[in-house]
């Protein structure tokens, strides 16, 4: 099962970019009015501003009410959408523990880690035929753990520094790939340890992402999560 985040990448940003385009010259006739004393232009101006500013607004929030909520299964993929090509994400693992760290010098969980494995792959197949091979670097990446309740928790420094005492190696999400390359990061979590429904949000932390249509990030639109309960007893039933 895949997901695809913003449906229709090309159209969004182009209309997005258009957007800003048009209201930066009714802003600039605006001035050109006020400079010039010229009410014609001045309210020439401010009426194409407020109505590209609503219809843009009332067409994201249109969208954005109409979307719903998706949590994707162990094998699932979440695409994180490009003009020319998609990065692909996906939960690998997902275990937990009380204690990280070398032996003589273990780190304890306030609750409970939980250590999270994501892969990143270049989709090779989603790059335009001109685009060639150059390396690609992802956008900035946020990743939170959310329970049943709604709350979220953010990856734990001292269990992320435990984790790599360890010898553990993982790729931080900020590294570049070429079409076809993946690599795995590692996340950890320290969570009560009464939570339930688990589930990994992993987002975009570019601010720009709130004003583009059918983006997760803007405004009242529903998420997209992985399923970590659903892969912690998979992984835990395959070590029996």
């Amino acid at each position: 099962m895949s997901a695809f985040m913003p449906h229709f990448a090309p159209i969004v940003v182009l209309l997005f970019l258009g957007t800003v385009l048009l209201l930066g010259i009714s802003l600039l006739v605006l001035f050109y009015g006020a400079v010039r004393r010229s009410a014609f232009f001045a309210k020439l101006g401010a009426g194409a501003a407020i109505t590209i500013a609503g219809s843009y607004f009332l067409l994201l929030s249109g969208v954005s009410l109409a979307s719903s909520e998706q949590t994707l299964p162990p094998d699932g993929w979440k695409y994180f959408c490009e003009i020319d090509c998609h990065l692909a994400y996906s939960l690998v693992s997902a275990q937990t523990a009380a204690t990280l760290g070398p032996e003589l010098q273990q780190t304890t969980a306030h609750g409970r880690f939980v250590l999270l494995r994501v892969k990143t792959w270049f989709d090779e197949r989603s790059i335009s035929e001109h685009r060639g091979n150059g390396p690609l670097t992802p956008n900035r990446r946020k990743a939170l753990l959310v329970d049943d309740t709604g709350r979220t928790y953010e990856p734990s420094p001292d269990g992320q520094f435990a984790l790599a005492r360890s010898g553990n190696r993982s790729t931080a999400m900020a590294q570049a790939l070429r079409p076809g390359e993946s690599y795995t990061t590692d996340l950890v979590f320290d969570v009560p340890k009464s939570v339930r429904g688990l589930r990994l949000l992993l987002i975009e932390d570019d601010p720009e992402t709130r004003f583009v249509i059918g983006h997760e990030n803007s405004l009242l639109h529903k998420k997209i999560y992985f399923d970590v309960e659903a892969l912690s007893q998979k992984d835990a039933s395959s070590r029996l």
